[in-house]
């Protein structure tokens, strides 16, 4: 039981690190496509003499912070607190609906679906 518990954490951590990375190579692309855009739409702006422009920067903006929180900030540890919170005090939102699985109830389910199970 403990090599098992050992091993999902083993996983659970390298699933935690592939996301940070993806979450960095993402930011890659999107920081450059965030500062063409911004140079772009500035630069359009000026031209047109429209601020109304420059109007698509606030949400690409956001979407920029929120990626650079989660590669490089403290997303994650906020995150983490606030499950653990939850766990501590909110924990009745964590049960599922009718309670928890049986054995009892996955044979009824099991039978159920079962095409050649003949009830006696």
């Amino acid at each position: 039981l403990e090599r098992q518990l050992l091993m999902q954490n083993q996983m659970r951590e390298r699933q935690t690190a592939m996301q940070i990375a993806w979450t960095r190579e993402f930011l890659k692309y999107f920081g450059t496509f965030f500062g063409l855009a911004t140079i772009g739409l500035t630069a359009g702006a000026i031209k047109k003499k429209n601020p109304g422009v420059l109007l698509p920067i606030v949400p690409l903006s956001f979407i920029f912070a929120y990626q650079y929180d989660m590669g490089y900030g403290t997303l994650l540890q906020r995150i983490k607190g606030e499950a653990e919170n939850i766990l501590d005090t909110q924990n009745t939102l964590l049960e599922l609906p009718k309670g928890p699985l049986t054995y009892e109830a996955l044979e009824k389910i099991r039978r159920s679906q079962s095409k050649f199970f003949i009830e006696k």
